[in-house]
């Protein structure tokens, strides 16, 4: 998908926010080999260290042992290139370089799109961002592209991965639904992980909302206990509800607001088109409805209803960055996580009207219940 229909404001997976336009998301580029985003993938380094550790152990010992690369934390390979035995650390070099040639190639497609052909910095988050290996790996994918005369700024994240997908939460809704408000709740859905946590606006110190930032955390890896859809809901509720509690015992005045980032392409109505199928369970059934789910649970915040907007996981880990990105013009943010999240955005001023996208909805497949 380029873009879904056009629709502003307080809407689920809106296209015009308060400040950019959304161009493009959720792309599933596509060639001989599969999906073009999967080469530049966590998955897709790991294969890599995998590869390059299998050549050397045809001819002298691993020296990583018989860990999984798989189970190679990130911080584990940080101090293995930095100080630790030299072999290892050429392999993290080489699978640097490697995922670095295949970020390159997939940033150089991305740009061919009419959505990405005028873009001029792309931000990269995701897990492997936090990390020396991801910031190596994005340092050296902008140096061969600008070898290829290629006129693009590849930049890491500013902000920490798991607190840019919660802090974008504020921009994917209308800025005067905060006002009077010191805090909102802001989930952000992984295919791994899934992160809850309470974004002081801190509106005292900047109106814009970029002085934002994550007081209280919580981080559930789901991928280790397995659960069916409806327990990772009951569980995601509880972490809000503790939040919540959390919140109202420091007695700040906390938005009646929940913000979700999610997988996938995210219709009007809050339901996920397709795209969501690394979460547990069956979330793109048109039976599914996560905004739905959570309301349920959790009905009320202080005196009010509580009312829950969700974007694409991506575009909310890409909004963190609007106040770095004043200059930008038409950016775009790549993700690197279980996947390759995408999004593209075109910087908005307060005068400009809402803008009717380039390119309109293909054609949805049926969906399985």
């Amino acid at each position: 998908m380029s873009t879904s229909n056009d629709h502003s404001g307080f809407a689920h997976g809106a296209l015009t926010l308060p400040d950019v336009t959304i161009t493009s998301y959720n792309l599933e580029l596509r060639d001989d080999e599969g999906f073009v985003g999967d080469r530049a993938s966590g998955r897709a380094f790991r294969a890599i260290l995998d590869e390059l550790r299998a050549k050397v152990g045809e001819v002298a010992d691993d020296p990583f042992g018989a860990v999984p690369s798989r189970d190679l934390k990130k911080k584990t390979l940080d101090k293995m290139l930095a100080e630790g035995d030299p072999i290892a650390a050429g392999i993290i070099h080489g699978a640097i370089e490697e995922f670095a040639g295949a970020l390159a190639a997939v940033v150089r497609r991305f740009l061919r799109l009419k959505a990405w052909s005028t873009v001029t910095r792309v931000v990269v988050g995701g897990g492997l961002r936090h990390s020396r290996i991801g910031e190596l790996a994005i340092g050296r994918a902008d140096v061969i592209l600008k070898a290829e005369r290629i006129a693009v700024d590849l930049v890491p994240l500013t902000r920490h991965p798991d607190h840019a997908g919660l802090i974008g939460c504020t921009r994917i809704m209308p800025s005067w639904l905060l006002e009077g408000f010191d805090a909102m709740l802001a989930v952000d859905v992984g295919g791994t992980n899934i992160r809850c946590g309470v974004v002081r606006l801190n509106t005292d110190k900047a109106a814009d909302l970029s002085a934002a930032e994550i007081g209280q955390f919580e981080l559930w890896t789901h991928a280790d206990d397995k659960p069916g859809r409806e327990q990772a809901i009951d569980r995601l509720a509880d972490m809000l509800r503790d939040l919540q509690a959390k919140v109202e015992k420091k007695d700040m005045r906390l938005a009646p607001l929940i913000g979700v980032g999610c997988p996938g392409l995210i219709d009007p109505d809050g339901s996920i088109e397709r795209g969501a199928q690394n979460l547990p369970g069956n979330w793109s059934s048109q039976r599914f409805n996560l905004p739905a789910a959570l309301s349920r649970r959790i009905p009320a915040i202080g005196d009010h209803d509580t009312v829950v907007v969700m974007h694409n996981d991506a575009v909310v880990q890409g909004l963190s960055e609007v106040p770095t990105m004043n200059e930008a013009g038409d950016w775009g943010v790549l993700t690197i996580g279980t996947g390759l999240g995408n999004a593209s955005f075109s910087n908005r001023t307060a005068e400009e009207p809402p803008r009717k996208q380039a390119r309109a909805k293909p054609k949805a497949k049926p969906r399985k219940k």
